[in-house]
């Protein structure tokens, strides 16, 4: 997988679990859905995000890797 494919995997497990807790122990964790929103919303326009540097740091490819 790569790095864009990672980045929506990540940010979508965060947003359900997020709500779901929100809903069934404590409101209090939308915050965090909020802050996982803002977050891909600034990226759409700094082209930066702390997210994909982690994932660049761990090794993930950044391009599909394709047999010769």
């Amino acid at each position: 997988m790569t790095i864009d494919r990672y980045l929506r995997l990540i940010a979508g497990c965060f947003v359900t679990t997020t709500v779901a807790l929100g809903y069934w122990v404590n409101p209090t964790w939308y915050l965090f859905t909020a802050f996982v929103g803002l977050n891909l919303f600034q990226s759409a326009f700094t082209n930066w995000c702390p997210m994909i540097t982690i994932l660049k740091k761990m090794g993930v490819p950044k391009n599909p890797v394709t047999a010769p």
